[in-house]
């Protein structure tokens, strides 16, 4: 079908760091006090939704605006310096706080152990709404906010700095998305209630992107940790049935967001979009206008594309960069949760976050090519499939709900 053009900038704003990946080579590793350890060389790449979003936007062809929060620093010229290789627009908008540590993350990460994060959160705990100015919002057709559970000032006090800047943009008139992090638990993000702060923000954001284990750690915390115990991992989208998916979401909609995905891994893309018109017409200056129809009262899922996994660093990201790009570009939800499927599985072909995102045309052209895609997860294993229109749009998309049902 025929797309919109991306008319309007895409705003990224959130958390931002430096990662140090020191090169740990070897056999067995063990952190002993006083004892000298051989390493090998460090790679410095960035982190966070501002730059892992933010970047593939801009690889895919989106017209991007980087709005994240460094220190005049070593680190925070570190960061700049990165984001300048891949485009010197890319730092235009980024904000230089005076007299504030940038953040990092110092990634350990020895052969056959479970990485290890030392993470400083650093000028991200003090962005607020005014960093975000509102002739830049004026500008954007949509602004997309990630990690919010990462920054101190927009989780504190129930998130009334969140609901403030999201709020902000809506006035604006520009569509707003929001990811999240899952809080740390032994953190005061992880002792908060995010059903409450959840409650106060979503009225203000039309796209809740966030991942199964963090929405299901924010609005079933008791669940979570049962099942956590229960099978010993925080990984649990093995242990999630359609049925949990379809509750989590029917909340998050109840709550104000328009529409809501969920990102499940290695297993791919849930949606599930309002049934309100009007709530879909309020969704901002590039929310879906002669397609309206076709993103009401939907519930789709769609499994990852075949591919050699090298890393997935930034996975989650881009995937949400790749969902961005077909909305923005006015395409039907089966093409959108297609695009940013096949966003993600092009991103973990390399092993670090972003230099796998090809253009927006390649990922269509690879699709359109017959890219073969997993099996669906066995728990939605029953769902309908709707009857080929378009191969290429059709291609491993499950339809769990028509507007004619439930």
């Amino acid at each position: 079908m025929a797309k919109r053009a991306a008319s309007y900038p895409v705003i990224v704003g959130g958390h931002i760091c430096l990662d140090i990946i020191p090169s740990i080579q070897g056999g067995p590793f063990q952190m002993v006090p006083g004892k000298l350890l051989n390493i090998g060389e460090a790679a410095l790449s960035t982190g966070g939704a501002v730059a892992n979003t933010g970047v593939a936007l801009h690889r895919l062809g989106i017209p991007v605006q980087l709005m994240g929060k460094v220190g005049n620093d070593f680190f925070g010229d570190a960061i700049l310096s990165i984001l300048k290789k891949q485009h010197e627009s890319l730092v235009e908008g980024m904000i230089v706080a005076e007299g504030e540590p940038s953040s990092y993350s110092i990634v350990i990460n020895p052969p056959h152990v479970d990485r290890m994060f030392l993470h400083c959160t650093g000028a991200n705990d003090t962005f607020q709404a005014d960093d975000i100015t509102a002739d830049a919002l004026l500008e954007a057709g949509l602004f997309h906010f990630g990690y919010p559970p990462l920054m101190r000032r927009m989780y504190e006090h129930d998130g009334a700095e969140l609901s403030r800047l999201m709020r902000k943009a809506k006035e604006a008139g520009a569509t707003t998305s929001m990811d999240m992090a899952k809080p740390d638990p032994d953190a005061k993000a992880g002792q908060l209630d995010w059903r409450l702060l959840l409650s106060e923000v979503l009225p203000y954001v039309d796209l809740f992107l966030p991942s199964i284990e963090e929405i299901l750690y924010m609005l079933r915390r008791e669940t979570y940790e049962a099942m956590k115990d229960s099978h010993g991992s925080e990984q649990l989208i093995e242990h999630v049935e359609a049925s949990l998916l379809a509750e989590l979401s029917s909340e998050l909609l109840a709550m104000g967001a328009a529409i809501v995905v969920f990102k499940l891994g290695e297993h791919g893309l849930y949606m599930r979009t309002t049934s309100e018109a009007a709530r879909l017409g309020s969704a901002g200056r590039c929310g879906p206008k002669e397609n309206a129809a076709g993103w009401l009262n939907r519930e789709l899922y769609v499994p990852c594309f075949k591919v050699e996994v090298a890393g997935t660093t930034g996975a989650g990201d881009c995937t949400i960069a790749g969902f961005l790009a077909g909305f923005l570009q006015g395409l039907q939800p089966e093409e959108t949760l297609l695009g940013a499927v096949g966003t993600g599985a092009c991103n973990v072909e390399r092993p670090d976050a972003v230099s796998g995102i090809p253009t927006w045309a390649d990922v269509q052209a690879r699709i359109a090519a017959g890219w073969e895609a997993y099996p669906p997860k066995p728990a939605f294993a029953g769902a309908r499939i709707p009857l080929p229109m378009d191969a290429a749009v059709w291609q491993g998309t499950q339809d769990l709900r028509t507007t004619n049902e439930r």
